[in-house]
């Protein structure tokens, strides 16, 4: 189902990424949602894509913007 608010999102994705990729995830998250007709895993690959072009998992595993 789509997210509301970004406190909505898993539990990995609200305590791994900072907030603004949590933002992207979530709109895209919800566009893919709509797009795939609510295939929820496809959903979640497409959000973790769009997350992926503009943050990047430093030497010390913290996502960072690239």
């Amino acid at each position: 189902m789509p997210y509301r608010k970004i406190t909505d999102l898993p539990e990995p994705v609200q305590k791994n990424l900072p907030k603004h990729a949590q933002e992207i995830y979530l709109e895209t998250f919800n566009n893919a949602w709509k797009q795939y007709k609510g295939d929820e895993v496809i959903s979640h690959k497409v959000a973790w894509s769009a997350v992926k072009k503009e943050y990047v998992k430093n030497e010390e595993g913290k996502w960072v913007r690239k």
